[in-house]
């Protein structure tokens, strides 16, 4: 496993370098105090590191004492891209996380998740404790809150109508990417073009979305009742304007959190929390100030 800064690889306020590990070679974007408290950012579909420009740069102004790390994750990296979609598993997103903790000479940290993000942090709090000081996930519940509003919810089924399609990764990409992007431009909604443009720059080649899209290959949903509960100190963020994530879902994930457990709604926001809200989300991070 190896960590090799790269030049000219500041975007946005953020340094690039590359970490490799178990062959793998991942994009890492990070700012703020070299040697301060590490808060890990992890981006979900369909988006990149990028999705947290916002909140670093508020983070950044505001604490100053956060070291700020946000990888792009198995599928998003070019260097980290398997051909088997069977390679995209939570226990190896999750894996892929402790191994850039492990070259970065780190142990436990804040995490913070959006979406598929979400999920792996809430994967890393069950299985690697001992890694996350604090889980705040945004979004997403706990695993077994979505499996339990998928198999209650009429409302949650029709809002993950869209997995069956994600499912087929090739086709899925085909469909995403026809008439100059049209549908996966439709996803950012309502993000501006200017907050969308550089996950369309990472995701707009069909190579590059089929290896995001084998996440939903790799996992099913409706086995998140083999999740365990977490007993890490978890903050959920979740917005009433949330077109993927029912409110039936959002509030069984307290049923699945062991340890402290605070749930914060947002009125009115869309699914695109760390863009549309980075105020919010970042008053609601559990780290001091």
């Amino acid at each position: 496993m190896s960590d090799t800064p790269r030049e000219n690889a500041v975007t946005q306020g953020w340094q690039g370098r590359t970490v490799t590990v178990s062959g793998l070679t991942f994009d890492l974007a990070e700012q703020g105090a070299p040697h301060g408290r590490p808060v890990l950012l992890l981006h979900g579909f369909p988006q990149t590191h990028r999705a947290y420009d916002a909140l670093a740069a508020l983070l950044a102004s505001t604490r100053a004492g956060l070291r700020l790390l946000a990888p792009d994750q198995r599928g998003y990296s070019p260097g980290a891209r398997p051909a088997d979609a069977g390679a995209y598993t939570l226990p190896e997103l999750a894996g892929d996380v402790v191994g850039i903790l492990d070259v970065l000479h780190l142990g436990a940290v804040d995490v913070v998740g959006h979406d598929w993000g979400a999920l792996v942090g809430w994967f890393l709090a069950a299985h690697y404790p001992d890694r996350v000081r604090t889980l705040t996930a945004v979004s997403v519940p706990h695993p077994a809150a979505l499996a339990e509003a998928l198999a209650a919810s009429p409302e949650q089924r029709r809002m993950s109508s869209y997995v069956s399609l994600f499912r087929d990764p090739a086709k899925a990409a085909r469909v995403l990417l026809e008439d100059d992007a049209r549908r996966l431009r439709a996803l950012y909604r309502p993000l501006d073009e200017r907050a969308a443009a550089p996950h369309l720059a990472a995701l707009g080649e069909p190579e590059a979305l089929t290896a995001a899209l084998n996440w939903y290959q790799a996992t099913k949903f409706g086995e998140g009742t083999h999740t365990p509960p977490v007993d890490v100190p978890v903050t959920y963020v979740w917005s009433t304007a949330d077109a993927a994530v029912s409110r039936a879902a959002a509030e069984r994930c307290a049923l699945h959190v062991a340890g402290p457990y605070r749930f914060v709604e947002l009125e009115g926001v869309s699914h695109w929390i760390p863009d549309e809200a980075p105020g919010a989300l970042a008053a609601a991070l559990p780290f001091p100030t």
